[in-house]
């Protein structure tokens, strides 16, 4: 699949001189059964099966003209190319074309999808060479003055192969024209390429374009958003407003930045995607100057690239704007953590008092202790001496008793160290 993919819309083979229609819409809500059914509208391709669509090329020949499609990600392109009708080639005088077309206008205009390109171009015999007569005729031919073309190519000889003139204006049937003029002895492939590479110069700088109401819908966002955010900023810089306040608001910015940019992020990327295609394709046509009219790729440009730059400092700007909420975001978050640390340690500062105070409290309960314990332990000496008295024995209980408390303490208390140490010594 990957092999045969440099062969998946190979250019077509036009025998000159040649009318070509084409017709390219937006399919974004238009299933591939949709376009299948259309087709299948044409003469003689009511049994057109699905599956010879499924390649996202087809080319059938009709009666009189053959007829292309192929779809593409975003949209899908239609082209006819039939005989050139008499009377339309060089010399006449705005020619009806529409009416020579061998596929009704109504097929054409009942194509589904949302309609971003459609031309009539005529590919003629002629001189090259000749550019004062060819700027005349094709002013003639496409009734304006306001023209624009140039030579394309370079032979052998150093001299073009064809020349190519339009005025980018759309008539009242909604199409543009193109006038390419070239040699008797142009072969079928020079002539399918360059067909190709008009084509899709014009279709490729009218997708770039999409890309503009998108920056220009953008704009007030952004315009909003930039003062906002340098306010929450002086605010998290004087401390004016809470940490929760701050943090509400610029979590509030954040998703509405994050929102425009999953809205507009894929169409400012096909934007600059498609601009490098155009500028791609403007250097393949091998331009040189015709006196008195501004070639092609210097009109495109001049007004392609000033709207390229507005989408992409809409981008940047987007991009730009969602890192410094980032960036405040993380100022605020460090403000909060230090507040946070700052708690702990008041909290962990507490704990250790209240402990201290339990281990006093502790030290003072154990030494209570050892006068209660040393207390029972004399008692029960005291009763061990009286009842040794009692069985005879010459003892003095009182007496005893007494001389035996120092002892006893003593002993009470070095028991309690010994266990203490046990315990650290366990712990450790």
């Amino acid at each position: 699949m990957l092999h045969n993919e440099v062969h998946a819309r190979p250019s077509p083979r036009v025998v000159l001189p040649a009318l070509v229609f084409f017709v390219a819409v937006l399919n974004e809500r238009v299933t591939l059964e949709e376009e299948w059914a259309h087709l299948r509208h044409l003469p003689g391709q009511q049994q057109l099966p699905l599956k010879t669509l499924q390649g996202s090329y087809l080319r059938l020949a009709l009666d009189g003209c053959n007829l292309k499609w192929e779809r593409h990600t975003e949209y899908t392109r239609y082209t006819v190319v039939q005989p050139l009708p008499d009377g339309a080639g060089l010399g006449a005088r705005s020619p009806a074309l529409s009416v020579a077309a061998c596929i009704s206008p109504q097929w054409l205009a009942a194509i589904p999808g949302q309609t971003v390109v459609a031309i009539e171009l005529a590919l003629v015999h002629g001189d090259p060479g000749d550019a004062p007569a060819l700027v005349q005729q094709a002013q003639r031919w496409l009734d304006s003055e306001a023209l624009v073309g140039s030579r394309m190519g370079r032979g052998v000889d150093g001299q073009a192969h064809s020349c190519a003139f339009t005025d980018f204006q759309l008539r009242p049937s909604g199409f543009e024209r193109w006038l390419v003029v070239a040699p008797p002895d142009t072969s079928t492939t020079r002539a399918g390429r360059i067909l190709q590479r008009v084509l899709e110069i014009e279709i490729y700088r009218l997708m770039a374009l999409r890309g503009m109401p998108a920056a220009r819908a953008l704009t007030p966002l952004l315009n909003e958003a930039e003062p906002r955010l340098a306010g929450l900023i002086e605010q998290l810089e004087s401390g004016s407003a809470s940490d929760q306040q701050l943090l509400d608001e610029l979590v509030k910015l954040a998703a509405r930045l994050e929102r425009a940019t999953a809205q507009h992020d894929y169409r400012f990327a096909a934007t600059r995607a498609y601009s490098a295609i155009v500028s791609q394709r403007i250097a393949e046509l091998r331009e040189s100057a015709i006196s008195g009219t501004q070639t092609i790729g210097e009109f495109l440009q001049r007004r392609l690239d000033p709207a390229i730059a507005t989408v992409a400092a809409g981008a940047q700007r987007l991009a730009s704007l969602s890192q410094r909420v980032e960036r405040a975001s993380g100022l605020l978050r460090t403000r909060v953590d230090i507040a946070t640390e700052m708690q702990n340690q008041q909290l962990l500062a507490k704990l250790t008092r209240g402990q201290q105070l339990q281990l006093r409290l502790q030290s003072t309960v154990e030494g209570l202790s050892i006068a209660a314990i040393s207390y029972y332990v004399v008692s029960l000496l005291l009763y061990a001496a009286k009842a040794a008295k009692s069985a005879g024995l010459p003892v003095h209980p009182e007496l005893a008793a007494g001389a035996l408390i120092p002892a006893v303490l003593w002993a009470v208390w070095r028991t309690t160290r010994r266990i203490h140490r046990r315990l650290h010594a366990d712990d450790a």
